[in-house]
């Protein structure tokens, strides 16, 4: 799958996400939010002017988002923007809901904001015995290796294999390779490594 692929994943069959930004006090704040729009610029969502959640935003400049939908999951974390009332038509058309949650003219008290610069992850476990892990990035956003990983040192004893609720380490060779595509980043590896080399970052 492609980076649009999980953005029109996210935007028309999940749709409602769960959005993190920080509260006043410095505590993570989480609400429920509706990405309206995709494309190659990024991801729209919108809120009205009174709303905490708008202040937020605009001193924060930064979202967390997850949404989740038959087992499947789109994450994101990055820079977002207002871009006013530019594409609200369009929201309100493809989104016909919000006709009614926000009729006529009260429309005026929303602004339409874009996540333009992130980093995501696409988790999927359908198939519970091959999980499936991508990762994607948009705008500018410098894609970050994570997950387990083994380093020098490694004697092929196997434990590391043994101990893998995913079997997704390939043992044919030394070192030892953990597929960051199927790994669960349990760490269980990491636990019974005679050699102490594989780890998080």
């Amino acid at each position: 799958m492609t980076k649009n692929d999980y953005l029109r994943l996210l935007v028309e069959e999940m749709h409602s996400a769960a959005v993190a930004t920080i509260d006043k006090d410095g505590h993570p704040q989480l609400r429920i939010i509706d990405m309206m729009l995709w494309d190659e610029q990024g991801v729209y969502f919108l809120t009205a002017r009174g709303k905490a959640f708008y202040e937020q935003l605009l001193e924060q400049g930064y979202i967390a988002l997850t949404a989740v939908r038959g087992k499947r999951s789109v994450s994101m974390r990055g820079k977002i923007r207002s871009v006013g009332t530019e594409r609200l038509a369009e929201i309100f058309a493809k989104n016909p809901y919000m006709q009614s949650i926000y009729p006529g003219d009260t429309r005026a008290v929303l602004e339409v904001f874009c996540l333009y610069e992130a980093v995501g992850e696409y988790f999927d476990i359908r198939d519970p015995a091959h999980v499936v892990r991508d990762s994607f990035t948009i705008g500018q956003a410098v894609p970050k290796q994570t997950g387990y990983f083994v380093g020098n040192g490694c004697i092929g004893c196997k434990l590391c294999y043994s101990v893998c609720p995913q079997k997704c380490i390939d043992i044919t060779g030394k070192p030892v390779v953990i597929d960051p595509n199927r790994c669960l980043h349990c760490g269980r590896c990491a636990e019974i490594c005679p050699r102490q080399i594989i780890t998080r970052i």
